[in-house]
């Protein structure tokens, strides 16, 4: 169970990096063949749709965060979740406007062809 929490802490971060430079492509990398993506406000995305979706996300916005993990349990060989908190700005690119980012996250993970990715993930605003 070690090395799958360090495979996942692994993976986050290369989340994090694809998040903080606007890499669709890296983005969804980090999901399952079925992955879903249940962003606030926007349109749930899955499987094929996922690299589109992260393009239409950094098109408007660019991100600066980091993930900060409360919670990774790994229940099996094959699933886990982790319940994390991501902080840091959001620019707005169409005016430049940049302003504080906070959310609280579900990722849910599955074991697929020899490596963890993210089956499932949902944010939503901090309160």
């Amino acid at each position: 169970m070690a090395d799958s929490t360090q495979q996942i802490s692994t993976l986050l971060a290369t989340y994090q990096k694809a998040l903080n430079t606007s890499d669709a492509t890296l983005a969804a990398s980090c999901y399952t063949a079925d992955g879903v993506f249940m962003p606030t406000t926007l349109p749930t995305a899955t499987g094929d749709q996922l690299t589109s979706a992260y393009e239409a996300v950094f098109v408007a916005i660019r991100l600066d965060v980091e993930f900060t993990v409360d919670e990774l349990v790994v229940t099996s060989d094959a699933s886990a979740y982790a319940l994390t908190r991501s902080n840091g700005t959001q620019t707005v690119l169409a005016t430049g406007s940049t302003s504080a980012e906070a959310n609280r996250e579900i990722f849910v993970f599955a074991h697929e062809a020899g490596e963890w990715k993210i089956a499932r993930y949902m944010f939503n605003k901090a309160s």
